[in-house]
C-alpha cells in the first residue's frame, strides 16, 4: 500500500501552547528575574510544549539514533574519506566507539545505529544493524536515481518503525544523527532544490576538501540539482531521485516522531536536509525539533533558516554520527532539570523602619511648644 502523506500531515498537531505559557509565567518567578536564564528558558519553553503536562520533566532516557548509507556520488572523489570508510565507522559506532558511542557514554544515551545503505557485506555488519537495509549504496544522483520509487517508500516506513520502537520503549528525547561518505553532497542537493539555491551556494568543504575536490563536488550538485528541480512536489518522489535510503529513513523517523508528540535533536546538515524535505509533508513538523548544532555547510544553515530553527551550539563541527547533537543534550537536560525542579522564589518585601526613638534629654512631647512664639516685631 502506498504511503498516503497528506494523511500523515494531518496527525501533526501543534504543541502545546498553554503548558509553553504556564512556563513562561512561572520561569520569572522561579529565577527572580525575566529572562535570566538567558536561551535555557527558550530550550526549557520548547520542552514545555513538546512534552505537554502542568509542569516540565526531566530528561529520563535520550536515545541516539544514527542513520548509515553510501551514495554512490562518492566516486566521483567529492570527500577526503574513501569509499569504504562508511562500514568500518558503522561497526565502530555499533560497538560502543567512536565519537558517538563516547560521548552517549559520557552524556548517558543510548545509541542505535541501522545500516540503511552501507556498501558492504552485510554479515561483516552486526545482525541488529544491518536487518533494516534496503540496498548497498544509492545510484549517483549527478547522472541516476538514488532509489527507485518502491525502495524510497521502504526506506521512509523503517524509519517511522525505529521511531516507533525507540518511543514505545520509553525514549523521551531523539536524537538524529547519521553516517555516510558522500552525504553532505546529497543533503546539499536537497537543500539547494528546496530552497531554490545554486550549487557554488550550497556547498562548503565537508570532510575537509581541497579546491579541485570542491570543483568536482559543485559539478555533480549543479547536475544534480537539475534532476531535482522537476519532483520538487512530490517529496517521495524527491527522496528517490535525489537523496538515498538515509535520507528517506530520516525523513519517515522525523514525521512519525512529531505524529508521537516526541521532542527530536538535529544534528548536522543530513539530519537538517531530512528536516527541510519532511517540512513540505507537514509544516507543523520543524516545531518537534531542536537544532543540537550548525555545521559550517553553508546548506545548514539555509535550512536551519527556512525552518526557523536557531541552533544551540556553533563549534564549527563537521565529525557527523550525532556529535553536535549529543554535545547540545546536556543544555536541553539542564534547561529542564531546573525548569522542573527550580523553587518559586519567596516574595522580596521592604523591611518596615523602626519608629525613631527619642534622646534621653529631648523634652517629652506633652511639654513642647502648642504653636511657634510670635516673633513679629513693632515699629
Amino acid at each position: 500500500m502506498t504511503l498516503d502523506l497528506d494523511s500523515l500531515s494531518a496527525l501533526v498537531e501543534r504543541p502545546d501552547d498553554e503548558a509553553r505559557a504556564r512556563l513562561k509565567a512561572r520561569l520569572p518567578k522561579q529565577t527572580g528575574a525575566a529572562g535570566a536564564l538567558g536561551r535555557l528558558e527558550d530550550v526549557a519553553v520548547w520542552l514545555a510544549g513538546v512534552q505537554g503536562g502542568e509542569t516540565v520533566r526531566a530528561i529520563a532516557r535520550p536515545r541516539v539514533v544514527v542513520f548509515a548509507g553510501d551514495h554512490g556520488v562518492a566516486a566521483r572523489e567529492v570527500s577526503v574519506y574513501p569509499y569504504g570508510h562508511t562500514a568500518e565507522a558503522v561497526r565502530d559506532a555499533a560497538a560502543g566507539g567512536g565519537a558517538v558511542g563516547l560521548l552517549a557514554e559520557q552524556f548517558g544515551a543510548g545509541v542505535r545505529v541501522v545500516d540503511m545503505a552501507v556498501d558492504a557485506d552485510a554479515a561483516t555488519l552486526p545482525d541488529a544493524v544491518a536487518k533494516h537495509r534496503v540496498r548497498e549504496a544509492g545510484g549517483s544522483i549527478d547522472r541516476q536515481d538514488a532509489l527507485t520509487p518502491a525502495e524510497a517508500e521502504q526506506a521512509f516506513r523503517t524509519g517511522m518503525e525505529i521511531a516507533d520502537a525507540e518511543i514505545d520503549g520509553g525514549a523521551d528525547l531523539l536524537l538524529l544523527g547519521d553516517i555516510g561518505v558522500g552525504n553532505t553532497t546529497v543533503a546539499a542537493v536537497l537543500v539547494g532544490a528546496l530552497t531554490g539555491t545554486d550549487a557554488a551556494a550550497a556547498i562548503g568543504r565537508g570532510s575537509g576538501i581541497d579546491d579541485a575536490t570542491w570543483i568536482r563536488k559543485c559539478a555533480a550538485i549543479r547536475d544534480a540539482l537539475r534532476r531535482a528541480r522537476p519532483v520538487l512536489g512530490d517529496p517521495l518522489r524527491l527522496l528517490a531521485v535525489s537523496g538515498g535510503a538515509d535520507f528517506a529513513a530520516m525523513s519517515g523517523f522525523l514525521l512519525q516522531a512529531a505524529i508521537r508528540r516526541t521532542p527530536v535533536v538535529l544534528d548536522g546538515v543530513a539530519s537538517a536536509a531530512a528536516g527541510l524535505v519532511v517540512q513540505r509533508v507537514a509544516y507543523r513538523t520543524p516545531d518537534w525539533w531542536l537544532a543540537g548544532h550548525v555545521t559550517p555547510e553553508p546548506s545548514h544553515a539555509k535550512a536551519l533558516d527556512r525552518m526557523a530553527l536557531e541552533p544551540l551550539l556553533d563549534y564549527k563541527l563537521r565529525y557527523g554520527e550525532g556529535t553536535g547533537a549529543l554535545l547540545a543534550l546536556p543544555i536541553v537536560q539542564a534547561a529542564a532539570r531546573l525548569a522542573a525542579e527550580l523553587p518559586v522564589a519567596e516574595p522580596v518585601t521592604e523591611p518596615v523602619a523602626d519608629e525613631p526613638k527619642p534622646a534621653d534629654d529631648a523634652p517629652a512631647a506633652d511639654e513642647l511648644p502648642s504653636a511657634a512664639p510670635d516673633i513679629s516685631l513693632e515699629k
